[in-house]
C-alpha cells in the first residue's frame, strides 16, 4: 500500500537510539515509504545515522538538541524548518522509564516530567506554525503505565498519563486546522533498552518468559518494525478520519484476559 508520504519532512523526537530502538526503527521507516526524517536527538550517533541514510540515497538530518530545556525544544525545530522550510509530520518518541519513585527527590519527579511530557508541549508548539500549513499529523509515544501503573515510577507515570490527556486536548484544538493526533500506547517491545533492563535480574531469561507468557496474542513481544508500521499508517492519509485515539499495539496485553495464560 502506498502511503503517499514520499518526499514528506517527518521529525521523530529521539530517533538516535541505538540500532533497534523505537525511535531508529521509526526512522528507518519514514525513509523507506520515500519522506525525509528530521532526527532529533541529543545523542551524537544521530550524525552517524544521518550519514548512513544518505550514503544509502536517502535525504535525512540529524538535529543535535536536548529537548529537557525550552531552548533546545525551539532550536530543534529552528534548525528543521530553516532547513527545510516546512514540517508535515510529528512523532514525539522521546522517553525514558526513569525509575523515579517515592525514592526519588522533589527535582527527580520535575526532571523525569520534563524528560517525559514537557518537551512533547515545548516542540509541539514550536512546530505548530508549519503542521497548520501542512495539516501535518501528531503522533505522541505513549506507554500502558500511563493506564496500569508499575510501581517505583511515579514521574513516567504521571508523564504517559499526560501524553494521553494532550493526545486528548490537541486532537480537540487543532481539529479546525485538520491536524490529526493520535497516541500509540507500547506494552512489551523488545528493544536494547528492555534487554538492558532484563539483565538487572539474576535470570533475565526467566523473567522474559514471565512477561512473554501473559502476552496474549503469540505469547511474544512487539516488535519496534510493528510500531513504526502503526505510527507510518497512522501519519498518512490513509488513516485520514483518525484522531483522538489510543492505538495500543501491544498483542492484546492491556485489554485481553491474561487469566487465560
Amino acid at each position: 500500500m502506498d502511503l503517499n508520504l514520499k518526499d514528506k519532512v517527518i521529525m521523530v523526537t529521539g530517533g538516535a537510539g541505538l540500532p533497534g530502538s523505537i525511535g531508529e526503527t521509526i526512522v528507518r521507516h519514514i525513509v523507506a515509504e520515500g519522506a525525509i526524517p528530521v532526527i532529533v536527538d541529543k545523542h551524537t550517533r544521530g550524525k552517524k545515522l544521518e550519514q548512513e541514510l544518505w550514503d544509502e540515497g536517502h535525504n535525512a538530518l540529524f538535529v543535535e538538541a536536548d529537548l529537557t530545556t525550552p531552548k533546545g525544544c525551539r532550536n530543534a525545530v529552528e534548525q528543521a524548518t530553516g532547513h527545510y522550510g516546512r514540517l508535515e509530520g510529528l512523532v514525539n518518541n522521546l522517553g525514558v522509564n526513569d525509575g523515579v519513585g517515592f525514592d526519588g527527590s522533589y527535582d527527580d519527579f520535575v526532571n523525569s516530567l520534563k524528560l517525559n511530557l514537557v518537551h512533547f508541549f515545548a516542540v509541539t508548539k514550536a512546530a505548530l506554525p508549519y503542521l497548520r500549513k501542512s495539516s501535518g499529523p501528531i503522533i505522541n509515544i505513549a506507554s500502558k503505565v500511563a493506564l496500569t501503573g508499575q510501581g517505583k515510577t511515579s514521574g513516567y507515570a504521571a508523564a504517559k498519563g499526560g501524553v494521553l490527556a494532550l493526545t486528548r486536548e490537541w486532537a480537540l484544538e487543532l481539529r479546525e486546522d485538520d491536524i490529526r493526533v493520535n497516541a500509540i500506547v507500547i506494552a512489551e517491545s523488545w528493544t536494547p533498552g528492555y534487554e538492558s533492563w532484563l539483565k538487572k535480574f539474576d535470570d533475565p531469561e526467566a523473567k522474559k518468559n514471565e512477561i512473554v507468557s501473559k502476552i496474549p496474542l503469540q505469547k511474544r513481544m512487539t516488535t519496534p518494525d510493528e510500531l513504526a508500521d502503526t505510527i507510518l499508517f497512522l501519519l498518512s492519509e490513509r488513516a485520514s478520519h483518525t484522531t483522538g485515539q489510543f492505538v495500543h499495539v501491544d498483542g492484546g496485553y492491556r485489554h485481553l484476559d491474561r487469566a487465560i495464560t
